[in-house]
Parts: C-alpha cells; structure tokens; sequence
C-alpha cells in the first residue's frame, strides 16, 4: 500500500515505523504536521495514499483530512485510555504494565475506534527510555497489526463504545504536579517524578536562586546532606540531596525568560558554572568497575566476566561531548589492559551514540572550536577501536545509534543489534560531510554503492535491513530488559569459541594490508579536511540547522526529499 505517515517531528517512532513499513513492502511518505496544515493537505492530495499513519502527532489532523481518509492514530496508552499525558500518569501512578492503542482519528481526542492494541511492561526508567524501547516495540507490533487489517478489508475496528471498553480521561500532566517538595519527598518519589519527565518537559525547580528544569534522574546511596542541598559532581551530574538520600541529576536546561543565551538542556555541571562562576561542588568519581550492592550513577562502566569485557556508556539523548569522549577513551584504554578475548562496547538499554553533543557546541563561546574539539575526541576514539587487533570487539547496540554514533559501532569487528534498532548511518540532515573514519567502514561493509546511497539519501534504517545491507552481523531478538544478558550470553560463546585465535590472527593481517593499501591517517586527514571547511565557514547550513536543532525551532526538522512540499521520501 502507499502510506503517509504525518508526524509532529520525524522522531524515533516515525524513523522505526517508516523503516518497518517500508520493509514489509509498502511505500512510505511523510510530512510533518509542524509545518502546518497547508502542506498535510498537500502531501495528502498529491499522493493519494490508501491509509495515513499518525506516529505522533502534538496537534490534530485538519478534519477534511480525517474524514475523506481512513487515518489511524498511535496513542501510547490501553484501549479506553484518552489524553495529551498519557505516559506521564502510567509513570506517575506506578503502573506494572500499560499499553498502546492504535484508533481511528475523529473528532473526540483519542476517542475512535480501536484497530489494534498491544500492551508492554513498564520498568524503573526515563519516560524517553520508555517511549524508545518498550512503547515502540509495542507500537510497531499495533501498528503493523492495523495495517494488515485495513488491507485485507474484513475487520470491523472496535468502537470504544463498547462495554469492554473502559474509557478514562487523563488531563495535560502539568508542572505543578511534577513540582518535588525536597523537605518531604523520598528519593523513591524524587526519582519518580524525574523519570517522568527526563527529556520533556523537565520538572521545573530553583537552584541557587534561579529557575530550571531538572532532566534525568538516578539513585546514590551514599551521599547525603540537607535536603535540596548540591552536594557534589561527575562527569557533569551535579548531586543533590532528598529527605533520605539523594540522586544524581544529568542535565539542566534554563527557561527560555531566564537570560541565560542557551536556554536547552545540557549537562547540569555546566549551566550551574555559567550561572554561578564561584560555584565549587566537590568532584566525587566512582570506580569503572563498580562493586556488587551499589547504587550510584557514572556514565561509564566497566565489567569483565570470564574472558569478556563490557565497556557500557549511556548519555543522555546519545550525544557525545569532547569531555565524554575523552573519557571514554581513557575507559576503553582501561579495558584494553584487562585480559580479556573479548570486549563488549555498548549501554544495557537505549542509546548507542548519536555522536557528537550539539547542545554542548550551540552552548559554546566558539561552536566552530568547539565542533572540531569534540570531532577529534571522537576520532580518537573510533580509530583505538579500530586499531586494537589484539581481541575481537563487539558493539552491542541495545538502541538507535546515528552519524558518528553509528560510525563508532561499524569500527568494531561485529555488529550486534537488538531488533528494535534504528540506525542512521549518515550526516547529510545536519550539512555535515562527515567523520570518524565512515569513508573507511562503511563502503568496506555494504561496498561503494550503497555507502553512497545511505548517505545521500539520508533515511532511517531498521534493524533488519542493516542486516541484510552488511551494517549489522546478529540481530538479537529480545525485549529491552532481556537484551544484556543475551549480549552477555553470546559474548561467552565468542570468547570460547575454538576458532578465535584464527580470527585473531586473520583480523591483524586484514588490518596490517588495509594500512598498507591506505593508512587510517589519510582517511582521517581527508575527512577532517572537508569538515574543518565547513565548521568553520559561517555560512555553512551546518550552524543553522545545529541551531534549530537544538533550540526546537522548525528549522530542525528533517529537509523535505520528496517534490510534494513539506514531504519526506
């Protein structure tokens, strides 16, 4: 079938649904709802599609477009479930297990009739975890359960009239709900409150007098203080102390009224500082290997079993900044000391990397400095993994990874995917040519042809279909919360598998004939070329696009493809 998906943002959802649909053989549009209604109707006139997909939408659809056109809507809550905030009230109420309900748009918010729903757990997490892992997963299940019932024409959708239909309003989750009272709340409740809001909106709070919202949220079980109180930092978490204990808080982001010239969201150390120059918070590392019991944060972690390394990084939002770069280099040299024949690089759940940290360069003095600062950092670190010929490395990609995020996951010797994945190997929708040896890894993966193709055409890829490219080695099909032991579980089988040391052995000499042929340097020097002219040209669509970016600002939306304005193809 052709369908249009309308969205709100081209965000993770839309990028795993477009690539999902697409491989099951349909063709795929999409037009985000945010350049208004003008262009939806548009890409709906034009391209006549048989069903329209709404992923996520934070407006309604223009009604001639409803109803002339069967348009289903993805609502991440159970059957009966209404509202703008439903996530928010399933965290905030503690809920084991929620769902997500694929309806029929019509003039009542959230009130057509059902095509087809799917429930998932929910765990402790971030509510953006949450929506990237186990709302998707159960989304693309719905969704593609709706669209084979709308081709083949027989099923009649259940309206939520009927008595099995419990119907439940839920009201916008305001910030006066989300306020911690830091005399009064438990860290369980403090926690709580932050997971509901780790990326959007934030919970608003005053720190040293001034107002911001706090994003991201995780226990420390040692540190404690009066309650509210800083109490310390690392690795750019600031910690603050709650009635019985206290939590690390990774990132900040000061109201857009506040005077502060970079109002989103960065890592909390450094706002603070902007605000407060004379602010010394004590630094108070934590181990790479941290001992059985303890609940405490780092972004950072190091565990050997048997013959196997875990090297596991997770950053919020999956951006990398010079800073964390350069310390996880510091960490993967660590590792590479151990004695291990095996070494796992990659989160337990979500993120990868999306390589660089935008929101730290728009934040800087010189985002052009800054930008090649923080490229370096991360060259740096692709080209130890590329280098170390003495173990065969994994990178195990639990979630989405995207430019020199995905770039950093082909510089290991295997490629290991749960099958919710979305990868985007490419840098074309920020005006960047590109770094981290991807000249190199790519084309030597899926050949010439198709590196090209993936980078000019700039579109999501599944799981699945990185497979089938050669981007991805082993597709692991397992729920988020199951995927580090299967990790675990074929990392041993690899470290003992009687061919190793012939794997090893031929891994060094591919990689001594790659030097000769072309050193790693002249890559690196030819791609940084091409990016230096751009990071430092003011003219560049590099500046724009990273600043709309960043700020929210339409200009951040992904380019339109397609000759239907405001489409994607």
């Amino acid at each position: 079938m052709n369908i249009l998906l309308i969205a709100s943002a081209f965000n993770s959802l839309s990028q795993r649904l477009y690539a999902e649909l697409s491989d099951h053989g349909h063709r795929v549009d999409v037009v985000l709802a945010a350049h208004g209604p003008d262009p939806v109707r548009a890409a709906v006139h034009e391209l006549r599609p048989d069903l329209i997909v709404a992923p996520m939408l934070r407006t309604a659809l223009p009604e001639d477009v409803w109803r002339e056109r069967t348009c289903l809507i993805v609502h991440p809550g159970p059957p009966g479930d209404r509202g703008p905030s439903s996530l928010d009230w399933a965290i905030a109420g503690r809920a084991e297990q929620w769902g997500v309900t694929v309806l029929q748009a019509e003039a009542g918010m959230d009130a057509g009739p059902v095509w087809a729903a799917e429930p998932f757990p929910v765990p402790p997490v971030g509510k953006s975890d949450l929506y990237r892992n186990e709302v998707s997963d159960a989304a693309v299940t719905a969704v593609l359960t709706a669209v084979r019932r709308y081709a083949e024409g027989a099923h009649k959708p259940l309206p939520q009239t009927d008595e099995s239909v419990t119907v439940v309003w839920r009201d916008f989750f305001r910030q006066e709900r989300r306020r911690i009272d830091w005399e009064r709340d438990d860290t369980e409740t403090v926690l709580r409150k932050l997971r509901g809001a780790d990326s959007q909106p934030g919970v608003l709070d005053e720190l040293l007098g001034r107002e911001v919202f706090l994003h991201g949220g995780h226990p420390e079980d040692r540190l404690r203080g009066r309650p509210g109180a800083l109490l310390a930092q690392r690795a750019g978490a600031v910690c603050r102390a709650t009635r019985d204990g206290a939590v690390w808080i990774p990132e900040l982001r000061p109201r857009k009224n506040s005077g502060d010239p970079a109002p989103f969201r960065r890592p909390a150390a450094s706002v603070l500082a902007a605000q407060q120059p004379g602010l010394v918070l004590p630094e108070v590392p934590a181990p790479l290997d941290l001992p059985p019991g303890r609940r405490t944060w780092t972004d950072i972690r190091y565990r050997q079993r048997g013959d196997v390394g875990f090297l596991a990084f997770s950053f919020p939002g999956g951006a990398m900044s010079t800073d964390q770069c350069r310390r996880l280099l510091a960490a993967y040299e660590h590792a590479l000391t151990r004695p291990t024949r095996v070494l796992v690089l990659g989160g337990t759940r979500d993120f990868f990397s999306n390589g660089i940290h935008l929101n730290v360069v728009e934040a800087a003095g010189d985002p052009a400095e800054e930008s090649w600062t923080n490229l370096n950092a991360m060259d740096d670190l692709v080209e130890a993994v590329l280098r170390t010929t003495d173990r065969l490395v994994v990178a195990a990609l639990a979630g989405n990874a995207a430019a020199g995020g995905a770039m950093l996951a082909l510089a290991a010797d295997q490629v290991w995917c749960r099958t919710g994945v979305v990868l985007n190997p490419h840098y074309r929708r920020m005006g960047l040519y590109g770094s981290e040896f991807w000249t190199y890894t790519l084309p030597r993966r899926v050949g010439p042809e198709q590196a090209d193709r993936l980078t000019t055409e700039a579109l999501p890829v599944s799981a699945a279909s990185a497979e089938r490219l050669g981007l991805v080695d082993r597709l692991v099909p397992a729920a988020p919360e199951e995927f580090p032991a299967e990790v675990e579980r074929l990392a041993a089988g690899l470290a003992a598998a009687p061919d190793l040391d012939r794997r090893l052995a031929a891994k060094a000499a591919a990689r001594a004939a790659d030097e000769r042929a072309r050193p790693l340097a002249r890559y690196r020097q030819e791609e940084l070329a091409r990016m230096h002219a751009i990071f430092f040209d003011p003219e560049a669509p590099y500046h724009a696009l990273r600043s709309a970016f960043v700020r929210k600002t339409p200009g951040g939306s992904p380019r339109p493809l397609a000759p239907v304005p405001g489409a994607l193809r």
